[in-house]
């Protein structure tokens, strides 16, 4: 049985990447697969993680995240974090994820932020 979901969303022509259940070993290929062809098909210089619904993250969630955050700003882009716990946002802190990625509370504010660059 699946621990996790990965799903894709636009918002105004951001891609929203969206995480529910489990960030694992178990997860990384669908991560990395819904991450591909959101740049496949809409090559972004922006890209919204949603963590909302998210409730487990581990050093093989972090290693995808910091995958995606590498490749984004090879070309130039931006990643913004959505919905992270107090907890998560910690664990961003400590693993230094922070300092590479905007974090904000809802969809909305990312996007303004995203279209005020």
């Amino acid at each position: 049985m699946e621990t996790y979901s990965v799903s894709l969303d636009i918002m105004e022509e951001v891609p929203v990447l969206v995480i529910e259940g489990d960030m694992t070993s178990e997860s990384d290929s669908d991560v990395m697969k819904a991450y591909n062809e959101i740049k496949k098909e809409h090559a972004p210089k922006n890209i919204i993680i949603n963590f909302e619904k998210t409730k487990y993250i581990n050093s093989a969630g972090i290693a995808s995240l910091i995958n995606i955050i590498q490749d984004l700003q090879e070309s130039g882009g931006k990643i913004s974090f959505v919905g992270l716990t107090n907890h998560f946002r910690k664990v961003m802190d400590i693993v230094g994820i922070s300092d590479f990625v905007e974090i904000f509370d809802l969809n909305r504010e990312a996007l303004e932020s995203i279209k005020s660059r």
